[in-house]
């Protein structure tokens, strides 16, 4: 938003912050993320002193965190449970789940850790919202029902065109128009294909080939994306280029999954 204040700076040295209600945080995630680093050595993986920091000086009513599902592994589970102590210690009732988007109306499988704290002297809980769509529910929503209006079938300069190099076909990345999308990455290259594609055929471990002409395979668009993210109708500069479109879009946390997380906290915080 126009008036919004956005400050593009190194966390660690600001030491002033407005009130607020809420405080949300999604600190960076590459050393958690199946498509990342994966390195529990990273220094960014201890930003989340920062988000304590911040927390402790705004005292809000509550805060939301989201992060990679790849946070819960054994071997990243410490920095979990550190987090959920220093949350803790610095007064608030904390409570964590993963979170698949299409259990929430979003056209993509996408797992997510969202970890939620209220602040303890209010003596509220939190829980979370229950499934809007699956089984004996609404029906998953689908790629063709959200990418129907894009009927642009090689939009030109709006897709990473780069070659399906070994990485890319050592998984399955397609999924059709009938289901819903796999994960939208940050990545440009490892975006999910487009549903026009040809099929991936498995023809040995981690090695998948296309099951027709490979020239008629594309990955989605960052249009595509964003609309598979709850993000159709956004505007994206293009001074980031390409690849910084993908990177937003697949970084971003979809507004229609946020919007079920804040509207489940208490009525006396909303």
């Amino acid at each position: 938003m126009p008036e919004t204040d956005y400050v593009i700076s190194d966390i660690t040295k600001i030491d002033r912050f407005p009130a607020a209600d809420l405080l949300v945080g999604c600190y960076p995630c590459q050393g958690y993320s199946q498509g990342g680093a994966r390195d529990a050595t990273r220094a960014v993986n201890t930003l989340y002193r920062q988000f304590d920091r911040v927390l402790r000086i705004v005292r809000p009513k509550a805060f939301i965190v989201e992060n990679v599902a790849g946070m819960v592994r054994s071997n990243n589970k410490p920095f979990l449970n550190n987090q959920l102590i220093r949350f803790r210690a610095a007064g608030y009732r904390v409570t964590w789940e993963v979170i698949n988007a299409l259990n929430y109306g979003l056209a993509q499988e996408r797992q997510r850790i969202f970890i939620v704290g209220i602040r303890s002297n209010l003596n509220l809980k939190y829980v979370f919202p229950k499934a809007t769509h699956g089984p004996e529910l609404t029906p998953f929503r689908c790629q063709g029902e959200i990418l129907s209006h894009l009927k642009v079938r090689w939009p030109i300069g709006e897709f990473c065109n780069d070659g399906f190099h070994w990485y890319y076909l050592s998984r399955n990345r397609y999924r059709g128009w009938k289901e819903p999308s796999r994960t939208i990455l940050a990545n440009a290259r490892h975006m999910p294909l487009h549903p026009m594609s040809p099929r991936l055929l498995r023809v040995s471990t981690d090695k998948w080939v296309f099951d027709g002409d490979s020239t008629e395979a594309r990955r989605l668009s960052y249009k595509e994306a964003a609309c598979l993210q709850g993000l159709d109708g956004w505007k994206f500069p293009d001074s980031i280029g390409l690849l910084g479109k993908y990177k937003v879009i697949g970084n971003a946390v979809p507004p229609p999954v946020f919007k079920c997380i804040v509207e489940s906290l208490p009525e006396e915080i909303q």
